[in-house]
């Protein structure tokens, strides 16, 4: 079987670092970036393609299958990778207020490791039926966090959070990688 994924050399990788805003923290306790793997999957993948290559690979878990809340939120429990399994969207990282958020359009086959702590929300489906594939590092679970007073403990237990040890996509190569040995 050919790996459904692109070939590393060819891959185009987008890297962000985002402040804080208010309790939102963005990368600013780990200074892990918000990474966007464009068109890592073939335009013809599916959901269960994608879910049976992320278990193979062994880094995460797939846990769902849905679009993205409307809502700004971020999860203190685990990072999240996220793989386009359908339609295109605009996406806002850092929260709508943020001077230095991040929006992008992401469509299908694309893949976005979001490190805990950075907020993120849909802000349009562009064609309609805009789905994901949500993992999580094994053994993890995430939870919810809106940026509100009450969450203060949470925000705090992300410096503890360790960054992947292998490429959730890759493996034993890969952009998530670099972050630990330099380059993106």
């Amino acid at each position: 079987m050919t790996t459904p994924v692109a070939p590393l050399p060819s891959l185009r990788v987008s890297s962000h670092f985002i402040p804080s805003l208010n309790l939102i923290p963005n990368t600013s306790l780990k200074n892990y970036p918000l990474l966007i793997y464009h068109e890592c999957f073939p335009p013809s993948i599916s959901a269960a393609v994608i879910e049976a290559h992320l278990r193979s690979i062994g880094v995460v878990e797939p846990q769902w299958r849905y679009t993205m809340y409307n809502t700004t939120h971020f999860h203190s429990t685990t990072h999240e990778v996220l793989c386009i399994a359908s339609g295109r969207a605009r996406l806002c990282f850092g929260g709508e207020d943020n001077p230095g958020r991040v929006e992008t359009e992401v469509k299908i086959g694309d893949v976005i490791i979001i490190p805990a702590g950075v907020g993120h929300r849909l802000l349009q489906d562009l064609d309609g039926g805009f789905e994901m594939v949500g993992s999580y590092p094994k053994g993890n679970d995430w939870d919810m966090c809106y940026g509100r007073e009450d969450e203060k403990a949470n925000i705090e237990a992300i410096k503890d959070i360790a960054w992947f040890d292998r490429d959730p996509v890759y493996g034993d190569e890969g952009p998530a990688l670099q972050i630990i040995y330099g380059g993106v």
